[in-house]
């Protein structure tokens, strides 16, 4: 029968392996990874109009930003609407003040949630009725963009991909300790279950987006039944993104470079109830969050745990030492890889590549998110966001 150094031996030999597998895939990504950015090609001849949405509720702090870098956009024919959602700050007076500037911006003032409704799906889906035009974007408050050329490329992508729903991944915005600590484990574990290859290849079932920036035709919005379909779900983006998929729409994920930024949280309670809402709100299932969970634990906390206890048991003396030493070395070799891949890796993905120590802490935190997602599944899907309190139906 196997001991434990053993065990731990063998599990950590296996992680050391995959992290060095990461290592080729960061080199390829590196190689040959595709990133929109503002030197793509666009706006498209005949630029087709394009309405874009925005739901703010209390967004006095974002809202001026995220309205005046839209406004600055070098595409020939858009409008910008804002649905300001049952804001008690003062949303709706910034978004009167600029609209007395520029005629394309429009405020939309909603006073009420019906029941069974999510408030951000609500206010979306009165703005698309709204809107002019056949093109539909959908971005967040807390959007900024840093180009002037972001519609511009995304359509013109779009058109070149026969795209019916494409989302433009952001750049995440990550000034604290915390964010950078937290932000980018929790990021990978979304790329995970949700890599660009997989969902952009239409034979596989993976379905994904990103609620800052999504562009879609309205008669694919409409087909998939708009948000009335998702009306209840805190992460109405993913559950769209699959239900296009599932039409056999083309739906196309794209990481972006330069064209704009999210600040999703500052906070460090901030991030760990953010994210825990993610988690639960894109896996659903006790299956998805357990596996997640054994993720985390596996790939960032076993190669330390083998290391450290590796090296207590040999001090110690204790029966096996020869195994237990060798434990020791495999973890200590499973620990470098993968502070070495995730030091690359953060370089890839705009964090702080000298907080690539600080995995292993990001990762406790990560599983607290995940227990809080499962957490919230058992005790029925009950979320909270943005003051309203809801209950997701799985």
């Amino acid at each position: 029968m196997m001991t434990i150094p053993i065990i731990l031996t063998v599990l950590a030999a296996l992680v050391s392996l995959v992290w060095s597998s990461r290592h080729l895939m960061i080199r390829k990504e590196k190689r040959s990874g595709f990133s929109l950015s503002e030197a793509y090609n666009g706006p498209p001849e005949n630029a087709p109009p394009i309405s874009v949405i925005v739901a703010a509720k209390d967004e006095a702090e974002n809202i001026e930003t995220c309205v005046r870098t839209m406004l600055d956009q070098d595409y020939p024919d858009f409008e910008l609407l804002v649905c300001n959602d049952r804001s008690e700050d003062d949303t709706a007076a910034i978004v009167e003040r600029i609209a007395v500037e520029d005629s394309r911006l429009r405020l939309i003032n909603i006073e009420h949630l019906p029941e069974g409704w999510c408030g951000k799906n609500n206010a979306m889906q009165i703005g698309i009725r709204q809107a002019k035009h056949d093109w539909i974007c959908m971005i967040d408050a807390d959007c900024r963009q840093i180009s002037t050329r972001t519609l511009s490329t995304a359509m013109q992508y779009a058109l070149d991909r026969k795209t019916d729903m494409l989302s433009v991944l952001p750049t995440l915005e990550m000034k604290s300790f915390w964010e950078n600590v937290i932000q980018p484990v929790c990021s990978g574990i979304m790329m995970i279950w949700f890599h660009p290859d997989k969902v952009n290849n239409p034979d596989k079932p993976n379905a994904y987006a990103n609620g800052a920036f999504m562009l879609m035709r309205r008669d694919v919005y409409e087909e998939i039944g708009t948000h009335e379909a998702v009306k209840d779900r805190v992460n109405e983006d993913m559950h769209m993104a699959l239900r296009v998929k599932q039409a056999g729409r083309n739906l196309r994920v794209v990481r972006s470079r330069d064209l704009y930024v999210v600040r999703m949280y500052t906070s460090l309670g901030e991030i760990v109830r953010g994210w825990s809402r993610i988690f639960y709100g894109t896996f659903c299932t006790m299956k998805r969050l357990t596996l997640s969970l054994v993720v985390l634990v596996v790939m960032g906390l076993l190669p330390w745990t083998a290391l450290i206890l590796g090296l207590v048991m040999v001090e110690a003396g204790a029966y096996q030492s020869a195994w237990w030493w060798t434990c020791g070395i495999v973890g200590a070799i499973a620990s470098t890889l993968q502070i070495s891949v995730i030091f690359r890796f953060y370089g890839l993905i705009n964090a702080k590549a000298s907080l690539a120590w600080t995995y292993p802490l990001g990762c406790i935190i990560a599983i607290c998110t995940v227990l809080l997602g499962i957490k919230k599944l058992l005790s029925g899907g009950k979320v909270t966001w943005r003051g309203t309190n809801y209950t997701q139906a799985n």
